[in-house]
C-alpha cells in the first residue's frame, strides 16, 4: 500500500485546546473536520498518548484555533513538540477563555465545542463536538498541511494522525549541508550553521542541530 497518496488529501493546521481543572492545555492537530452545518458539528482526532486527549475527555469541552500562513511557526513547535503535562504552552501568548475553554487568538479564527460523542481507533480518539462559540479573527489565508511542510519546511510529530515516516533515499546526495533539529526535525540547508541560529519551529538553539552525513 502506497501511503504517500494520503498526502494528496487536504488538511489544515490547528491548535486544539481545552482545560485541566482551570489550567490551559493544548496541542497541534491537523485532522479537524466540519461534519454538519446545522447544528454546527466538528470532529478532531488526537493520539491516545496526548495529555490534551485526557483533558478533553474529563472536561467535555475543546476549542481549536485555525492557524494562517502568517501565524508564527513557533506556535507549532510550542504546541506540537512538548507536553502540556509539564509545559505552560500559553505563557506569553495572546489568549482568552471562551465558554471556559482557553483559546489562542492567533490565525484566522476559532471554534469552541461541547463534546457530544467519541470513537476509538487503535491509536487515536476521535472527538465529536457541537459548536457553542466561534469567531473570525482575520482574513488571512488558512495554513494547510502542505504549506507547513513545503514552505515552512516543518515536520510532523509522531503522534500526528497523518504522520508518515520518511524513507531514506540513499541514491540522492544533498548539494549542500543539511542540519536537522533534534527536537522537531526542521531541516536547515547550508554548509555552515550560524552559532546564533534559532529553529523557526521549536525555537531551540544551534546546539540541538546535527549535520547529516
Amino acid at each position: 500500500m502506497d501511503k504517500n497518496v494520503f498526502r494528496n488529501m487536504s488538511y489544515g493546521v490547528y491548535l486544539t485546546t481545552t482545560t485541566d481543572a482551570g489550567k490551559p492545555v493544548g496541542c497541534v492537530s491537523n485532522s479537524n473536520t466540519q461534519i454538519t452545518s446545522s447544528p454546527a458539528t466538528f470532529s478532531v482526532s488526537l493520539n491516545h498518548d496526548n495529555y490534551t486527549t485526557e483533558c478533553i475527555r474529563r472536561s467535555g469541552l475543546f476549542a481549536f484555533t485555525i492557524l494562517s500562513e502568517k501565524s508564527d511557526p513557533s506556535l507549532i513547535g510550542r504546541f506540537g513538540f512538548a507536553s502540556s503535562r509539564d509545559t505552560d504552552k500559553f505563557a506569553g501568548l495572546d489568549w482568552d477563555r471562551v465558554e471556559w475553554v482557553p483559546v489562542v487568538k492567533a490565525g484566522c479564527g476559532y471554534v469552541v465545542c461541547r463534546v457530544i460523542g467519541e470513537m476509538e481507533t487503535s491509536t487515536h480518539t476521535i472527538f465529536l463536538g457541537e459548536a457553542i462559540a466561534a469567531e473570525k479573527l482575520s482574513d488571512e489565508i488558512p495554513m494547510t498541511y502542505r504549506y507547513y511542510h513545503e514552505v515552512i519546511r516543518g515536520t510532523s510529530p509522531k503522534n500526528a494522525p497523518t504522520f508518515i515516516a520518511e524513507e531514506p533515499k540513499a541514491e540522492e546526495k544533498p548539494a549542500q549541508g543539511r542540519w536537522v533539529c533534534g527536537v522537531c526535525g526542521y531541516v536547515h540547508e547550508g554548509d555552515e550553521l550560524p552559532a546564533d541560529f534559532t529553529c523557526p519551529i521549536c525555537r531551540q538553539g544551534a546546539d540541538v542541530f546535527k549535520k547529516e552525513a
